[in-house]
């Protein structure tokens, strides 16, 4: 199977570079002109959005809320693109692959909010609270069950279990690397043993629903990023005298006559733009999966948290990544992935930095699991509402943790990459007719906020909608109460 790989990767790496990537751009232009830019102009309305409070659940619970929604769809981001993905950018495309990659990140963020905001607005109800995504906007939006069909199958077999056996991959291969380092290596059973571990902690989760895997995400994504971005911030400043040279290294090798002639130019940008997609997620579908799960007043917000996820992602995670390899010096001859991080971390740091990357690395990927599985999780319900088919989902996704860990990952992730560009073919072909939509949304929040009132949204408001399922009046009486009152 293992000969098939190079195959595979030059067919998905054409996939990328001369469709998905172009499509995803063009459309992205033109949601944000569309849209007035709301990625740009909206920014202090995205981290207002986010103290959104929820309301109750039909089984008496607490709904999940904008921020924990957040926080899940940040914990499937943060994983293996922030470390192994900018280090491979780097590693290919050389320094001028970061400024793309914040390029890519500032246009996708209108993709962003339109998927979000549909996926709000076409959720359907649950015991728990909510949920959505691309599958039910496609159904409901466009009247195309077919077309949701497919999408649910390739999201849940890309990220509900092969990425997942990913991150169990990068958990094993990472303490491999710290007992190395400690002088333990060698001991045969290590994966095993870990895969063990993650496969138990990642069953006690997500057996227990989407509510718990909120909470999980919830508590340990602040934890992770922020210890992340402390250790970056301490390289930074370690090396701060550094930091003019490697700026203006990053923006010449994005626009360098020399790499142009070589050929680099092209490289950078597309290994910038294609990391930086694979990382943020964004118009790929998969954050809208956590982002229908909400329980907020208006669509609109929502589509504006997990827009800010879009810069959170790529402007904070994945530049420390690469401004802690840049500036660390990794040795030429280091692998591209986590390796080549760690190395640079290690050399800036010592030893003891090494170790401390690797707990980082462990909850980055751990979190990613839990993210991926409510993905997964989200669009078997939609496939099918039987109970035993979420169990046999869950039991799948603790073996394929538990399978990553002791295997090989590269014919894996080469074919998750590929089957990912399809899921973002599909959604993208539904965003193109339905962002006009998300764009009415859009202005009646904008009305509501001229008025300095909290906006509410209410189906009535906009009659000529087909396939909304929430969204009546009775059902937001909470929040018209709480807007009247402030």
């Amino acid at each position: 199977m293992d000969a098939l790989e190079p195959g595979i990767a030059v067919l998905s790496d054409a996939f990328w570079a001369y469709l998905l990537i172009p499509v995803l751009l063009l459309l992205s232009i033109y949601f944000t002109v569309r849209s007035g830019g709301v990625q740009f102009r909206m920014l202090p309305e995205m981290f207002r959005a986010m103290r959104s409070a929820p309301g109750s659940a039909p089984d008496g619970g607490r709904p999940i809320s904008a921020f924990q929604a957040f926080a899940v769809s940040a914990a499937a981001r943060i994983g293996t693109g922030n470390i192994a993905g900018v280090a491979t950018a780097i590693a290919m495309g050389g320094p001028g692959a970061v400024f793309w990659m914040w390029a890519m990140a500032l246009v996708v963020g209108a993709a962003s909010f339109v998927e979000s905001t549909l996926a709000q607005l076409y959720k359907v109800r649950d015991t728990a609270g909510y949920r959505g995504g691309p599958a039910y906007y496609m159904q409901a939006g466009l009247n195309a069950r077919w077309m949701g069909a497919l999408f649910a199958v390739v999201i849940t077999v890309t990220f509900g279990l092969v990425f997942s056996s990913i991150q169990s991959n990068t958990i094993a291969g990472a303490l491999v690397n710290t007992a190395d380092a400690a002088g333990a290596g060698g001991a045969p059973w290590l994966p095993y043993a870990v895969g063990a571990a993650v496969a138990a902690l990642t069953g006690a989760a997500v057996f227990g629903g989407a509510r718990r895997i909120a909470r999980a995400a919830t508590a340990l994504v602040p934890v992770m990023a922020g210890l992340y971005i402390a250790m970056g911030l301490v390289v930074i400043a370690l090396n701060a005298a550094q930091v003019p040279g490697m700026v203006a290294e990053i923006l010449a090798h994005a626009f360098g006559l020399r790499e142009a002639a070589a050929g680099g130019v092209g490289t950078a940008v597309v290994q910038g733009m294609r990391r930086g997609m694979f990382s943020n997620e964004a118009g790929l579908g998969s954050a809208p999966n956590a982002g229908a799960s909400a329980d907020v007043s208006h669509p609109v917000k929502q589509g504006l948290v997990q827009t800010l996820g879009v810069y959170f992602d790529t402007l904070l995670v994945c530049t420390t990544t690469a401004f802690i390899i840049l500036l660390g010096h990794p040795s030429s001859g280091a692998e591209a992935g986590p390796t080549l991080t760690q190395q640079a971390m290690e050399a800036g740091l010592g030893t003891w930095a090494l170790h401390l990357l690797t707990v980082v690395i462990l909850l980055i990927a751990f979190t990613s699991v839990l993210g991926n599985t409510f993905y997964g999780s989200s669009n078997v319900a939609f496939l099918s509402p039987n109970p035993h088919a979420a169990t046999g989902y869950r039991l799948a996704v603790v073996a394929a943790v538990f399978l990553g860990a002791i295997g090989s990952g590269g014919l894996v992730w080469t074919l998750g990459d590929l089957t990912m560009g399809v899921m973002a073919l599909v959604n993208l072909a539904a965003l193109a007719p339905l962002a006009g939509t998300a764009c009415r949304l859009l202005t009646d929040y904008l009305q509501q906020r001229a008025q300095g009132r909290d906006p509410v949204f209410t189906k009535d408001r906009m009659p000529d909608l087909t396939g909304v399922q929430c969204w009546e009046e009775r059902d937001m009486a909470r929040f018209m109460t709480r807007a009247a009152a402030d």
